[in-house]
């Protein structure tokens, strides 16, 4: 293990948290269980050789990982992307009328700047918007100062899109040593989602100042589509029910939240969009469920389990 002297700067790591006694949660109406629908909106904002960038995105889509050259646009990853703005956009606010939940975006400022029906539709929807970057970018690879300059951009983007400024933050997948102190530093956001490390929220702290953190989830995630986790989408939505099986028992006696993450063009697509549907309508069956925004979670902690 590093020694203090060289090991690399960055928030410290919590291997404790509650040590198996979380607070007393009360969740809204007395819920066991609190389920954070979250759609990560990020097409238009992925690397595209057409947008400047030198290599096209290979991750998450419908082929496997394979060596492109770099320099050449590939139409056909473009293309898989764009079916989550164009059609599973729409697929999934369907669902999320009929069953009368309401989701959290995860929103790339590009992405939204691209498709500004949706940015706006969003909000009317009474959907929550919260800070996915500038671009859908790995915010590791850039500088304290690019990264400032990036959060800046997209703030500023989402709020001229949305009508609204975001009030959560969540980059791709890997922050960076530095992201939280600079979305703390940036004085607008009430919580950020960049962890994987709790079924709760939870307090930390930013030069002496507590920040809250409401972790997010890779595992309840359709990306186990890209990834071989998942084949049918029955595996998907079964894997969906046995984690919100367990996690209603345990919220009898200590109340849970379960994120569930979801991308457009991925569960978007017409059979796994009907197994999302079958979830939502399975958890909706059982009494003291809450299905809430991420902002009404943050809210929430803040109001009943101060830091």
């Amino acid at each position: 293990m590093d020694s203090p002297a060289t090991a690399i700067a960055g928030p410290p790591r919590d291997l404790r948290g509650y040590g198996g006694t979380p607070p007393d949660v009360t969740w809204p109406g007395g819920a066991r269980i609190a389920i954070s629908l979250v759609v990560n909106y990020e097409e238009g904002s992925e690397p595209a050789v057409g947008d400047g960038d030198p290599e096209p995105e290979r991750a998450l889509s419908e082929v496997p990982y394979t060596h492109w050259p770099a320099g050449r646009r590939d139409l056909a990853m473009e293309s898989m992307y764009e079916y989550g703005a164009r059609a599973g956009f729409w697929r999934l606010m369907d669902i999320f009328d009929e069953l009368d939940v309401k989701a959290t975006f995860y929103a790339c400022a590009v992405a939204l700047e691209r498709n500004r029906k949706a940015a706006r539709l969003i909000g009317e929807r009474g959907h929550d918007m919260m800070c996915h970057g500038w671009r859908w970018e790995d915010v590791a690879l850039l500088s304290r100062e690019e990264e400032r300059e990036h959060i800046r951009l997209a703030v500023a983007s989402l709020t001229e899109t949305t009508g609204a400024r975001p009030l959560g933050w969540y980059c791709r997948a890997r922050p960076s040593v530095h992201t939280r102190e600079l979305v703390a530093e940036e004085g607008g956001f009430l919580y950020d989602s960049d962890a994987y490390n709790d079924d709760l929220p939870y307090w930390t702290e930013v030069h002496g100042k507590p920040h809250l953190v409401v972790p997010y989830s890779l595992v309840n995630n359709d990306g186990g589509f890209g990834n071989g986790a998942f084949g049918s989408p029955e595996s998907f939505a079964e894997h969906l029910r046995y984690t919100f099986d367990q996690l209603y028992e345990e919220g009898a006696t200590q109340p849970r939240m379960m994120n569930v993450g979801l991308h457009m063009r991925v569960v978007g697509q017409p059979a796994r969009a009907q197994a999302l549907h079958d979830f939502i309508a399975y958890a909706k069956s059982f009494p003291g469920v809450w299905f809430a925004r991420r902002i009404d979670i943050a809210r929430h902690w803040m109001a009943h389990h101060p830091a």
